[in-house]
């Protein structure tokens, strides 16, 4: 696909694409190795030839999750591009139909720094997303039921643990990136390359925040449940110190033994309520004097 571009991509997982890349292709072994290796983290590695760039953005293919980011490798020369990645990547379909649309970049320097532009903003989008969840679940923080159902906090520790281990490599990329740039990039794309640097190192902040704020709020939410549980459990162990001393009367008084005094008194059932509802009271008392209640 050609628009001033001389820009190829492809599938790394096909056998006739890796085929292409090591053998017509023209890169160099160490590159195509790099191309080619199904784990990558993001970097950028220099030869004369041209450099290596690979990324990584976040997964917003249908039935995937986001944090499940996709790995996209860039080979740039003066004249040309060879792009590889597994599976299909949102930034590089719009990078694609503006080609197809006649609008799109019209050098390698010029598509890297769209395709990251891309990558940051959809980056940018889940983690406002994130952010956004975590909002909802420290507003329903007291609400113990929608907490346990849900289990946001886990989610958003878990989601921005997985963005920021390969978000933190691709700012490091492309930093180094500024500070030894390539021929193919002149300084105006360098000035572009610091500002994307900028751009991750606020989001990385705004996951390092979110993630904190997740387990602060994880923690009162435990806090609050662990107290509930206490609650009850005074609750029940009141309850079981008011009846313990009236089961030992009443089953004191159910002995169907000789001598039992009251058994021919008709007043006799009379005084023992009377003297378990004065004793039950009087626990009360206690517990409140003592303010176990």
């Amino acid at each position: 696909m050609t628009h001033q571009l001389d820009w190829t991509h492809i599938n790394f997982s096909d056998t006739a694409g890796a085929a292409w890349i090591r053998q017509e292709s023209g890169i160099p072994d160490i590159i195509a190795d790099a191309m080619l290796s199904e784990e990558s983290r993001p970097r950028a590695l220099h030869t004369d030839q041209g450099i290596l760039v690979i990324l990584r953005g976040v997964n917003l293919n249908a039935g995937s999750e986001v944090e499940d980011m996709i790995s996209v490798r860039l080979w740039l020369e003066k004249d040309r591009l060879v792009s590889a990645s597994r599976r299909p990547l949102k930034s590089l379909d719009l990078i694609r139909q503006r080609i197809e649309e006649g609008e799109g970049p019209g050098s390698p320097a010029a598509f890297a720094l769209e395709l990251i532009d891309r990558l940051s903003h959809f980056i940018g989008e889940v983690t406002d997303q994130i952010e956004h969840r975590l909002e909802q679940a420290e507003d329903e923080v007291n609400d113990a039921s929608a907490i346990l159902k849900n289990s946001p906090f886990s989610v958003v520790r878990r989601q921005s643990a997985r963005i920021r281990r390969y978000l933190a490599p691709q700012r490091e990329a492309l930093d180094s990136i500024t500070v030894n740039p390539a021929p193919v990039f002149d300084e105006a794309h360098v000035a572009t390359l610091r500002e994307e640097t900028n751009r991750i190192t606020l989001v990385l902040e705004d996951l390092d925040l979110a993630r904190e704020r997740a387990l602060v709020a994880q923690e009162e939410f435990l806090g609050i449940l662990a107290h509930e549980q206490n609650n009850r459990m005074l609750l029940l162990s009141i309850v079981a110190a008011i009846f313990l001393p009236l089961s030992f009367l009443t089953g004191l008084m159910g002995m169907n033994v000789a001598g039992l005094p009251g058994t021919e008194n008709t007043l006799a059932f009379g005084v023992i309520v009377f003297l378990m509802t004065l004793i039950a009271i009087l626990i009360l008392l206690l517990f409140r004097a003592r303010k176990w209640l």
